[in-house]
């Protein structure tokens, strides 16, 4: 199967990956991970460096192909060949990168979302949204070494946070696919979230080998 974390920068995501990682590993479960883009073509790479920076493309055309193409990539080259030997976490995917082109565009999140559901590679069967409050979100992301980036202020963050909640709503309309919302605030949080994944992922068929 395939599994996506979602949610805005400071959710818990690398940590909940890293978790299931380490869980699956000591259970003998194939888990493998890829992240959000393929970077395999280099005209949408340029778009979604600029995108990811908060700068517009030409136009929103240009945007949507970028991201679609990309994605159509991931889905071919990446993910697919994953799955082929076994299930597979991706840290960030579709719903990311709908509420990345409408926070950034300006557009429809729904319609993003919409667009970018039409590979069925990259059809996450479940989809975990990490509801992490904004505020603690922000406090994380003050503790780490690294440098800010586009989104990691309070308005932004807030913005992000509403359209990953509409986001998540037109994906299942879309997809009829299931996502699971939930915090990860606290370790019991974590812990929580840690087993309904695992418990998915061990229900889940395991991949059929090739004569």
């Amino acid at each position: 199967m395939l599994l996506a974390i979602e949610g805005i920068s400071g959710a818990g995501k690398s940590t909940l990956r890293d978790r299931l990682l380490d869980a699956t590993l000591a259970e003998g479960l194939p888990l493998g991970h890829v992240g959000q883009f393929s970077w395999l073509s280099l005209p949408a790479t340029r778009t979604i460096v600029r995108m990811r920076s908060g700068l517009r493309a030409a136009d929103n055309t240009e945007a949507i192909s970028a991201v679609r193409l990309d994605l159509d990539l991931h889905g071919r080259h990446n993910l697919a060949p994953a799955l082929a030997r076994g299930h597979v976490v991706a840290d960030r995917l579709t719903l990311s990168t709908a509420c990345q082109l409408a926070l950034v565009h300006g557009l429809p999140v729904a319609d993003c979302v919409r667009q970018l559901a039409h590979v069925p590679a990259a059809r996450a069967k479940l989809t975990v949204l990490l509801t992490t409050p904004a505020g603690l979100c922000l406090e994380r992301l003050s503790r780490r070494a690294t440098q800010r980036r586009f989104g990691d202020d309070p308005d932004t963050a807030a913005r992000l946070t509403n359209l990953y909640d509409q986001a998540t709503t037109a994906w299942t309309e879309v997809t009829g696919l299931p996502v699971l919302r939930h915090p990860c605030s606290t370790g019991s949080d974590l812990d929580t979230l840690t087993a309904m994944c695992l418990s998915a992922i061990r229900q889940a068929p395991a991949p059929t080998a090739r004569v």
